[in-house]
């Protein structure tokens, strides 16, 4: 385990672990890793841990997550076979009782046979042994060698299962797997899967999906399970297709067929005629096949050119379709415009292939820095091609920051327009939002497909009403802020030595500075009971607003998200106190209104006060200030970490704390209405602009 392993498992920052390596010469060594960044032994932290007084009982999920995370043989396989132990418990409990009541090898001498009748006895292949042209098996039952290792961790895996269920236990660990290494994978977060899945099921559930590029298999989970569906999965990743087998497996008791192999290049389910292909595949690849594949019959619509691999993704989702099928491809934005790709989309439109383009939030997925689109596809059969394409934007939904998008206006809006113009083949103008165009209109040299450069502008943008509502707005917050502002400044007037106290009233009796004042560190307080310290978690319930880092930062409410586990999360009560312990900034915030009952997120460190011994808006006031702020913060080469527990502040009589709690509280409503009229007028500024240049708006 790392020292940010050890970090999490005590519950304090990472600068208070190596203080405890330099100031304890009993702390456990190093047993790998490298000088900067050196990995310990779980065994001797915990032991140490409780030694000291710092860890009562290390949690069931942390130490099978170490236990997987440190596995000799590395975290993925580690996973692998966590996840067939899984599968066997989830089928077949008693006979993981059977194999279990024993010594390690014989546990590990056992399981592969018992795999077997499982996976032999359901539905379809999770593990396939029939090779395929240029493809492998997604997924090899491990032998016992290789198993033995494993089984400490299995047995764990085995105890967490009996508590939370086998595929909820699944999805936590590749929850935290993927969480842990964000850069290695490409993933799709959960409301995006969720859109696309409803889009590919506005007829009903289908009963066969395909996902030529499923990563680790979100977009096939997100389906409708159905008793007689059949899931096919190929990913060039022999480590993700045997994920998403597993996790899929798990997940439903329909047939699952998972592959690894190059898709374009050796498609491992040439006969598949599905009746609806979820795919995100991989964007602006030069090495896709285009000189071996020239003359491959998928390309009805013609052969891509070197840069335009989605096209081929594109063209490959439509020859795997049954007909009346329907694809939902997520593509980076210049698909629907770039010169090289015009033919191909000009074909698309003209057989009745392409049934929609629509414009995602930014930052629904990976790149977060541009829109990106989906294409809906169908499958022409023998009917005339439809005489027009639905354009939408769902930009407006994007959230602030790093929050993401708002998934739920997003999938009411498209979902909507979607299913208007998939029953009448045509919808209305929604300005800004969405409209079908004749496809003729879109047959000129470009085939621009954007659905900004067709869309009407929104109306809120051209209405002088709204606009004027706006102004009204502004004025008012200003008028607010302007009776928020605070009054002029009093220095505090120091006593003068050896004298005694008058009985003189605390507001006009001279005061004595706070740096002479015995002070208390959070630390400390939590220690003695008088609040409650809690980190933010990795993961949480389904649609369940997550309070980001960013959003305490810009004084915004809850708008992140979490990889959906059933990890207990931390939720925010009326009253918490919350702390960003990244990037330096000495910021703080008190729960109120429609904060509480969010989730922590990552990054974010709540405190509970005792109300009968500490003011919250006390608390949060001293917490925020910069001196305690550098204090407490410890520095690397490219960020600052805040070690909450080494924040200061004085020891003062609850009534005393109640009287700086106040002030402190009077800042934040000022600081709040001078956020709100940044925003309003930001909204006023912009709505001018689009006004006057749209010609809604006279100049005088």
């Amino acid at each position: 385990m790392t020292a940010a392993d050890i970090a999490r498992l005590a519950g304090v920052g990472r600068a208070a672990v190596s203080n405890w390596r330099r100031r304890h010469a009993d702390f456990p060594k190093p047993v790998g890793g490298t000088e900067t960044s050196p990995a310990f032994a779980l065994a001797e932290v915990e032991g140490w841990l409780r030694r000291h007084g710092k860890l009562a009982e290390v949690p069931l999920r942390e130490r099978v997550w170490q236990q997987l995370s440190g596995h000799p043989q590395g975290p993925v396989t580690a996973l692998l076979h966590a996840g067939c132990a899984l599968l066997l418990i989830h089928d077949r409990p008693t006979q993981w009782l059977d194999a279990s009541d024993g010594p390690d090898e014989r546990l590990a001498a056992l399981l592969p046979d018992k795999l077997k009748e499982v996976l032999d006895a359901r539905p379809g292949h999770v593990v396939d042994l029939r090779a395929a042209a240029g493809s492998v098996p997604a997924l090899t039952r491990p032998t016992a060698p290789r198993l033995l290792p494993s089984v400490p961790l299995l047995r764990g895996v085995a105890e967490l299962a009996a508590e939370l269920g086998a595929r909820q236990t699944f999805e936590f660990l590749l929850g935290r797997h993927l969480d842990a290494n964000p850069r290695q994978y490409t993933l799709t977060p959960g409301g995006l899967a969720d859109l696309m899945a409803a889009l590919a099921e506005s007829a009903g559930p289908p009963r066969t999906v395909l996902d030529p590029a499923c990563g680790t298999g979100a977009l096939l989970r997100a389906v409708t399970p159905r008793p007689d569906q059949e899931l096919y999965a190929q990913d060039t990743s022999a480590e993700l297709a045997a994920l998403t087998a597993l996790r899929l497996a798990l997940h439903t008791r329909g047939a699952v067929h998972a592959r690894a192999g190059d898709t374009l290049r050796a498609d491992a389910h040439p006969a598949v005629h599905a009746d609806a292909v979820l795919c995100h595949p991989p964007f602006n690849e030069r090495n896709w096949g285009h000189d071996e594949l020239a003359y491959d019959p998928r390309w009805e619509y013609g052969l891509p050119a070197r840069t335009e691999s989605e096209l081929a993704w594109v063209q490959h989702a439509l020859a795997r379709l049954a007909d009346g099928g329907t694809a939902v491809l997520l593509m980076p934005p210049a698909v629907a415009s770039r010169r090289s790709g015009r033919r191909i989309r000009a074909d698309l439109l003209r057989r009745g292939a392409l049934r929609a383009v629509i414009a995602l939030p930014v930052g629904a997925a990976p790149p977060h820095s541009i829109p990106l689109h989906l294409w809906v596809l169908r499958r022409p059969g023998p009917v005339p091609a439809h005489p027009e394409i639905l354009l939408a934007d769902a930009g407006r939904f994007a959230g602030e920051g790093r929050g993401g998008p708002d998934w739920q206006g997003v999938r009411e809006t498209v979902l909507d327009a979607w299913r208007d113009f998939d029953r009448t083949g045509h919808l209305d103008q929604r300005p800004g939002v969405a409209r079908s165009v004749p496809v003729l209109d879109l047959l000129d040299d470009d085939v621009d497909l954007a659905p900004a450069r067709h869309l009407p502008p929104p109306a809120s943008a051209d209405d002088a009403e709204c606009l004027d509502a706006v102004r009204d707005r502004l004025g008012e917050t200003l008028r607010l802020a302007a009776g928020l502002t605070p009054p002029p400044a009093t220095p505090v007037r120091p006593r003068p030595p050896h004298t005694r106290d008058t009985g003189v009233p605390a507001d006009t009796a001279p005061a004595t500075p706070l740096d002479r004042r015995p002070l208390t560190t959070v630390g400390e307080l939590a220690r003695a009971g008088a609040l409650l310290m809690h980190t933010g978690g990795t993961g949480g319930p389904a649609r369940v607003p997550v309070l980001t880092d960013h959003d305490v930062l810009a004084g915004t409410g809850p708008s992140g998200t979490l990889p959906e586990s059933d990890e207990e999360p931390v939720l925010t009560e009326p009253g918490d106190i919350v702390l960003p312990v990244l990037g330096g900034g000495a910021v703080t915030r008190v729960v109120e209104g429609p904060t509480a009952g969010a989730v922590l997120g990552r990054n974010l460190v709540l405190l509970r006060p005792d109300p009968s011994a500490l003011d919250a808006w006390f608390v949060a006031g001293f917490l925020r200030g910069t001196a305690n702020h550098r204090r407490a913060s410890s520095y690397a080469s490219t960020a600052t970490r805040l070690d909450v527990r080494r924040l200061r502040l004085p020891r003062l009589p609850l009534d005393e704390q109640r009287r700086y709690g106040a002030r402190f509280r009077a800042l934040d409503e000022f600081e709040r209405a001078l956020r709100r009229a940044a925003r309003l007028g930001d909204e006023l500024v912009r709505g001018m602009y689009d006004g006057l240049t749209s010609g809604t708006v006279a100049p005088d």
